[in-house]
């Protein structure tokens, strides 16, 4: 099973690296007044660079920082400390998707380079966005409801084996089996959440992934050094945030060190790559072409309908229903403004975007 998740991941990042060849053959749309700053392109390509090892060094440290933490005990899962950081990361994703992706979604999808018939007579960007986050709902119980049926039925064959044995060794079956039987069910409790925080953080990664591509090829296309500029300054930002965010949940779901190291690579290389891939395809790529404003806005709309609803269902709404964030009044009220510090954080990088 672990072999499929890794393999899951892997040709899905494979696969979001070949997106640009999607809109590269696509001419530019003639009715839309475009005005962009030429600028110099070697200063511009400097920036480029700059961009892609300031990016993947904010990447890697913030999505290994919350994994790094967790071995000091002040910043346990059971701590007060884990649960503002996780509070604030869950406001920088909810911000990221309603104040970065779905905006640009929408800008793509209602675009006057599209025909008017079907993209101006329908509100794709909140539809789409809305079936994305429906089909990740069923995903995640579908997913968690099928890993929990599957452990069951391995746990009823190793008590039918172990209570065959009670019957040849009577002393030991009736003297062990209650104790047993408690710390069988603490196990399956805590297996279940295990289970349910990989498939979050697989589901979440997945998320920032399409945009990350999307908006590196943008980034790595662009001739302009006063667009790239300032974008560098928020996509490193943005990138270190949202690492912490899906650090935090990986944390949490206790996967081997090889998992765990997939799983950073492939999201603190996602936008560096994306800017190289656009860098490569800049001559041939234009993003006011028709296809090109269809797959980005599809794909972008999709995107942030996977973060709203893991932002909210799975991130937030586990811990701010939590019994201890319940029972303590101090952390409620913390945790609270530490999710609108995170969500006012990211909401005022788009300033720079």
């Amino acid at each position: 099973m672990k072999t499929k998740e890794h393999s899951f991941i892997s040709s899905l990042f494979i696969c979001l690296l070949y997106l640009p060849v999607l809109v590269t053959a696509e001419c530019s749309c003639e009715n839309e007044v475009l005005s962009k700053d030429t600028g110099n392109k070697t200063k511009a390509l400097k920036y480029k660079f700059v961009a892609i090892s300031s990016i993947l060094m904010a990447g890697a440290v913030g999505v290994s920082l919350p994994i790094m933490v967790k071995k000091i005990p002040t910043f346990g899962p059971q701590n007060n400390i884990f649960f503002l950081i996780k509070a604030f990361a869950g406001g920088v994703i909810l911000a990221t998707a309603f104040v970065h992706i779905l905006p640009d979604a929408y800008q793509s999808l209602t675009s006057p380079c599209l025909s008017e018939k079907p993209w101006g007579v329908f509100p794709f960007t909140g539809f789409l966005a809305m079936v994305s986050a429906i089909l990740t709902m069923m995903m995640d119980t579908f997913a968690t409801s099928f890993y929990k049926s599957s452990h069951f039925d391995k746990a009823l064959q190793v008590n039918g084996d172990e209570e065959m044995l009670g019957e040849h060794e009577g002393h030991v079956h009736v003297h062990t089996h209650p104790t047993h039987g408690h710390a069988h069910g603490s196990t399956e409790s805590s297996h279940h959440l295990m289970i349910t925080q990989r498939i979050i953080s697989q589901v979440l990664e997945v998320g920032i992934v399409v945009h990350s591509v999307i908006i590196g090829v943008a980034l790595g296309a662009s001739q302009s050094a006063k667009t790239i500029k300032p974008l560098v300054a928020a996509l490193i930002f943005h990138q270190f945030f949202e690492g912490m965010g899906l650090g935090g949940c990986i944390s949490q779901a206790k996967f081997k060190s090889r998992a765990i190291a997939m799983m950073l690579v492939i999201f603190s290389l996602t936008t560096p790559m994306g800017i190289a891939l656009g860098m490569g395809i800049s001559k041939i790529y234009n993003e006011n072409s028709p296809k090109a404003l269809v797959v980005e806005g599809i794909f972008n709309s999709l995107s942030a309908g996977i973060l709203i609803y893991m932002s909210l269902v799975d991130l937030l709404g586990v811990d701010f229903m939590n019994p201890l964030m319940q029972t303590n009044l101090k952390l409620l009220l913390g945790s609270n403004l530490s999710l609108l510090l995170g969500a006012a954080s990211m909401s005022l990088l788009a300033k720079w975007s």
